[in-house]
């Protein structure tokens, strides 16, 4: 609708007009409101979508602003030394899934176009089965995007040395966009995350 069109009509139907743009705003943004609501379950997929539930995430929603919590399931993960630092890993038959907590600041606050602290908070590093050490570039984040009420995170490989120190100037996001290479799911054990 244009502006012109506007000046000619009647109080009542550019009261009209208004409602119904606000009532489709409001259509959309419930709709990815939904994703970033309440308490829900964050799966890795195996490639042939099998399920492998290894937390949960509680939103928190005031004053407009969306932060969240995520209770791993410890019990879901074995213990391992590798590479002298203890990490936390899901074991599978030729590879390990291993969490790599952030180790920096991070504000744990989302929106329908921001998800980068989830990001950030959801990096794993993976390791073959039978290798005693773990590979710095073998790094992996999940690239989340809102799927209906849920999130979808997509295999990105990164080379976990970007964070071996700390960010400059009070950076709290240090990793560029060259910094990650979109993953191929086939070659990866566990190329999806899901919270649903």
């Amino acid at each position: 609708m244009q502006v012109s069109d506007l000046r000619h009509m009647s109080i009542g139907k550019r009261l009209l007009a208004f409602i119904l743009g606000t009532g489709i705003f409001a259509c959309g943004h419930a709709a990815w409101a939904e994703a970033l609501t309440g308490t829900k379950s964050l799966f890795l997929l195996e490639q042939d979508g099998t399920k492998h539930p290894v937390g949960d995430i509680t939103f928190n929603t005031s004053n407009a602003k969306t932060t969240y919590e995520i209770s791993w399931k410890d019990d879901r993960f074995s213990d391992h030394f590798l590479s002298m630092r203890p990490f936390k890993c899901l074991e599978g038959t030729t590879k390990y899934w291993c969490r790599v907590p952030y180790p920096y600041s991070i504000k744990r606050s989302v929106s329908a176009d921001d998800l980068t602290d989830l990001e950030y908070d959801t990096m794993f590093i993976w390791k073959g089965a039978k290798e005693y050490g773990i590979n710095m570039w073998n790094g992996v984040y999940y690239r989340f995007g809102i799927e209906g009420d849920r999130l979808v995170g997509k295999i990105h490989e990164l080379d976990m040395d970007k964070l071996s120190a700390p960010p400059e100037d009070g950076n709290l996001r240090p990793l560029r966009e060259q910094d990650l290479e979109e993953g191929e799911p086939e070659s990866h054990w566990l190329p999806g995350l899901v919270i649903e």
